[in-house]
């Protein structure tokens, strides 16, 4: 029988979840995974110039996050081909939930919420069947698996919620792999990358596939602009010599526009596009390359290359009020803009690969 105390004790519970915002966490402007000097793994939160508000254990090396759109939670997610994703307590650090996919499932790094974060859906693959999937959970219910649907391609990456209409897009980036191979790339003879749009049920509303001799070329990382343009980082899987466009733009119903293709300076991004992003008034777009130890800024009109900023091991890449805000293997933060870039906070610890933004 519940007591007046119990009653009253869970009401109060009750009360402070409902009332608990990412203010009650420090106010995080960014999720970033990361590595200690002891070598130990961690998903921290951290302020708009670096300094770490919270961190949280992993049991492997993190990848993305995904931060809850109301409550101070965020999901950790597990570098493929790892089966983790830890839903995070901000306020305490506590783990909550683990979440592993199903059986001949393992995670690809990324998820979102939907956008009243009763779901949160992971891109996954189902390696036994070389088949994409977007796993659904409910982040009412304790995070139970509800469903699963296709991605719309083989090797689903990174994820974003559309801005122009309900649903998703996936960035496949048509590389099949299986744990038993390692990271090996197992068809790239026949590999054909996508953006996938999904709604939120999983039905295909569109897709665009790039030209037959871009195909090796890998879409891997999202950016979504406030009218729905898809801002898309990709990876090449051919010969590494040749001068390839590393980001892109598209909508639903039209040809994708590749950024910099003409412009020699691309070759020093290595092939590798290691994430993305939109300035804050939409009128440029950056793609890092750690390879290249770079990022890179281009017009989103023209597709120009406007600017090149040299930083060793740079991949995490955000919008900030006066241009972009950049993370590195080393733990440096650094301030991006028309004046050039300045370093903000130095941790001791190695960032990964994404900055994922709270505000």
């Amino acid at each position: 029988m519940t007591t007046r105390r119990g009653f009253l004790a869970g009401l109060m519970a009750s009360t402070l979840t409902s009332q608990a915002s990412w203010a009650s966490a420090g106010s995080p402007a960014f999720l970033s995974a990361g590595k200690d000097a002891s070598g130990a793994f961690l998903l921290a939160g951290l302020s708009d110039t670096g300094g770490i508000l919270f961190r949280h254990p992993l049991p492997g090396r993190g990848h993305a996050a995904a931060a809850h759109p109301v409550r101070p939670e965020a999901v950790a997610f597990a570098r493929r081909p790892d089966r983790f994703a830890d839903v995070i307590d901000c306020r305490s650090g506590a783990a909550t939930a683990r979440l592993e996919p199903p059986a001949g499932h393992h995670f690809y790094g990324h998820g979102t919420f939907s956008p009243d974060g009763s779901r949160l859906f992971t891109t996954e693959n189902d390696y036994e069947n070389a088949r994409g999937v977007i796993g659904v959970w409910d982040a009412t219910g304790g995070y139970r698996r509800i469903t699963a649907f296709s991605s719309g391609g083989i090797g689903p990456h990174d994820m974003a919620l559309r801005r122009d209409a309900p649903g998703l897009v996936v960035a496949n980036g048509g590389i099949e792999t299986h744990p038993d191979s390692g990271r090996a790339k197992l068809n790239l003879p026949d590999m054909r990358p996508n953006l996938s749009y999904l709604s939120l049920e999983g039905e295909l509303q569109a897709q665009m596939e790039l030209a037959q001799e871009l195909r090796l070329n890998s879409i891997r990382h999202l950016a979504v602009r406030a009218d729905g343009t898809v801002g898309f980082a990709m990876q090449w899987q051919g010969d590494p010599g040749e001068q390839l466009p590393a980001a892109g733009l598209h909508r639903p119903g039209t040809a994708p526009r590749l950024m910099a293709e003409d412009d020699a300076r691309v070759l020093n991004l290595k092939g590798y596009g290691g994430s993305v992003a939109f300035s804050a008034d939409g009128s440029r777009i950056g793609v890092t390359s750690p390879r290249g130890g770079v990022l890179q800024v281009m017009d989103t009109v023209s597709g120009a290359l406007l600017r090149e900023f040299r930083m060793h091991d740079v991949c995490g890449l955000a919008a900030s009020a006066g241009g972009f805000t950049a993370s590195t293997g080393n733990g440096q933060f650094f301030a991006v803009s028309d004046a050039g870039q300045h370093p903000l906070h130095r941790a001791d610890l190695a960032w990964d690969n994404h900055l994922i933004p709270l505000i």
